[in-house]
């Protein structure tokens, strides 16, 4: 995995139309974002065609990404499961949760990383799940179905009994603690 100033410098080559860096970036990160959107849309093919529009959406937006002190991995990951989630919920709203004999031959392919990949998810999938329980569980039961799962504030809202509002706030303040505690 590239550092963070190599992945902010392919980002900026990227925004001024260099090619080479956006094949470098895919090439870097496109395992990851795969997983994000495999995660949020729990089907193969729907993860990988989410995950071209996600790189199609960095070539045209990656003068949008600025540094800004945080990595941009952030940025990237908050792109590919912003546009998985809008997906999800696109399927939910035409009523297609069902997948085809197609999407199950499709999924038989086995591409999962390696074993260094699947350690160092495993460290950071530890250290997220400690900050996670840092949380009160209220909360970070909310932060889990709004990031990972696709629930929206309205959703969460009737889930937990509050107002909208109020789930705003505690989804804003549980992401600021996270943040704090991953950066330790």
């Amino acid at each position: 995995m590239p550092t963070r100033d190599e992945i902010e410098t392919m980002l900026a080559r990227i925004a001024l139309g260099d090619r080479a860096a956006f094949a470098a970036l895919y090439d870097a990160t496109s395992a990851k974002l795969l997983g994000i959107c495999l995660r949020v849309l729990q089907d193969r093919a729907q993860a990988e065609d989410a995950l071209q529009d996600v790189y199609v959406r960095i070539w045209h937006k990656a003068d949008l990404y600025r540094a800004n002190g945080l990595s941009p991995m952030t940025w990237l990951i908050t792109v590919a499961r912003n546009l998985a989630i809008d997906r999800l919920r696109a399927r939910r709203s035409r009523g297609h949760g069902a997948t085809s004999d197609d999407d199950a031959v499709a999924r038989l392919a086995d591409p999962a990383p390696g074993p260094e990949a699947r350690a160092q998810a495993a460290s950071e999938r530890a250290q997220l799940d400690r900050c996670l329980d840092e949380l009160p569980a209220e909360r970070a039961k909310a932060v889990r179905r709004a990031y990972l799962d696709g629930d929206t504030y309205a959703d969460l809202a009737e889930l937990f009994d509050v107002p909208v509002n109020t789930m705003r706030t505690w989804l804003r303040r549980s992401l600021l603690k996270l943040r704090e505690c991953l950066t330790r």
